[in-house]
């Protein structure tokens, strides 16, 4: 029986590492107030260069996820009860971390009633209160559909609403579980009915075997449901038992991508290999917000 031979990472895909004092004392804060972020637990390729910066995505809602994904390292299981007090936790270590724009996302919660929508909310107001001029950035789960789910998440008014379709439609019953892409594509447009004014934001990752002209059209898809941010990065395989890497995109061709989707609209695209949905994340609000005053003059 031949196995396929597994491609070598290209000389471009290079982590940056560092441990210098930032990092050092975002990581201690982070184990001392019992939070997580997805950061770590997604093995993310941008950690050394983002806490250095003192820049970090919290992981609310606990670190194990109802679904399992084949392209993600967090872990999945059954989910301890929710933890009421996370929102504050999440809310101090931003004041302490003097952030200017603060990240949150969660693991899927589909054990939730409200698919723990009610904790994204709690923290955005949590947030706002000790940091009033901090941006919030919410990146969720796609509540199985439950607009009443994501009505409290944009009532609570984050300044971007992130939510990634990750791959293209023919890809995407392979690559996630339980997530559809017609449903995610759903509640980007459902996010803008509720709140028109707020940003919305997706992403897509390469190389899980998709097309050049499904990126296209996924990047159609998206701006037909008047998503403002679309960020594209190279898909890492975390393990061995998770998706193997179908292809590694060149910079330049992430280059191209990025000049595709500026054709198309998006107030902000970030492409390039190492790139994730929250990389340069408070660079991207402070785009839409110029986007969003161009459009009103």
């Amino acid at each position: 029986m031949s196995t396929k031979a597994k491609q070598p990472k290209p000389e471009w895909i290079k982590i940056k590492m560092t441990n210098d004092s930032n990092y050092q004392e975002i990581k201690s804060m982070m184990r001392s107030k019992t939070l997580h972020t997805v950061c770590e637990e997604a093995r993310c390729p941008n950690i050394y260069e983002c806490w250095a910066n003192r820049t970090a995505t919290f992981m609310i809602l606990g670190d194990i996820c109802t679904r399992a994904c084949r392209f993600c390292a967090v872990n999945t299981g059954m989910p301890t009860e929710l933890d009421l007090q996370e929102p504050e936790r999440v809310a101090e270590a931003a004041e302490n971390m003097g952030l200017q724009h603060c990240v949150i996302t969660s693991v899927a919660r589909d054990d939730l009633k409200d698919g723990g929508a009610n904790i994204f909310a709690e923290t955005i107001r949590a947030v706002r209160k000790r940091l009033p001029l901090c941006s919030v950035e919410v990146l969720i789960p796609d509540f199985m559909g439950d607009i009443d789910s994501l009505k409290i998440v944009m009532d609570a008014k984050p300044d971007i609403l992130n939510h990634n379709i990750e791959t293209v439609e023919r890809m995407s019953d392979r690559v996630r579980a339980r997530a559809k892409y017609p449903r995610s594509m759903e509640l980007l447009r459902n996010s803008k009915t509720l709140q028109p004014s707020i940003p919305t934001k997706s992403s897509i990752m390469l190389g899980v075997g998709e097309e050049w002209d499904e990126i296209l059209k996924t990047m159609d898809d998206l701006r037909a449901m008047d998503c403002d941010i679309m960020t594209i990065g190279q898909y890492l395989q975390p393990s061995p038992k998770h998706l193997d890497v179908a292809k590694y995109y060149t910079p330049d061709e992430f280059a191209i991508l990025k000049e595709e989707g500026l054709k198309r609209g998006f107030s902000h695209v970030e492409s390039g290999p190492l790139v994730r949905s929250s990389y340069h994340a408070h660079e991207q609000v402070q785009s839409a917000s110029k986007s969003k005053e161009t459009s009103t003059v």
